[in-house]
């Protein structure tokens, strides 16, 4: 069921995801290997699989787990990278690319209260059959 309002809210960090990566200005370690390129694929992949299980409601949480992890750690490396930047954390002069994985964990905890409240749902209708 994709027409489900927690698809729209997974739909809408699989976007944060997207404009990060055409937004994010590279994160490079060693070897050249742009950080942020990589994680923002990683986070597409993960949510386009979560939507498209939405048949499997507890792989859709522990999918949107993870995406909330891997959102978390990439936080915490733009800021720790915008930290380490000349001229101190101005946004209007780095950009705002922690801005977008926040709204990405933010729809991303939303989404899991509606599937956790659609499982409560087949679990009352479970019981009366």
């Amino acid at each position: 069921m994709l027409q489900r309002i927690q698809t729209i809210w997974i739909f809408l960090a699989v976007l944060a995801a997207v404009f990060l990566f055409i937004t994010g200005q590279d994160i490079i370690i060693s070897d050249q290997i742009p950080v942020i390129d990589i994680v923002c694929v990683i986070l597409v992949l993960v949510g386009l699989l979560s939507v498209f299980s939405f048949k499997n409601r507890k792989r859709q949480i522990l999918l949107n787990n993870i995406s909330i992890i891997i959102n978390a750690l990439l936080i915490g490396v733009s800021v720790y990278w915008l930290l380490n930047l000349s001229g101190g954390i101005q946004f209007p002069e780095k950009g705002i690319e922690p801005v977008f994985p926040l709204i990405a964990m933010i729809c991303l905890l939303i989404a899991n209260i509606y599937i956790k409240k659609d499982e409560r749902l087949v679990k009352s209708v479970d019981r009366l059959r």
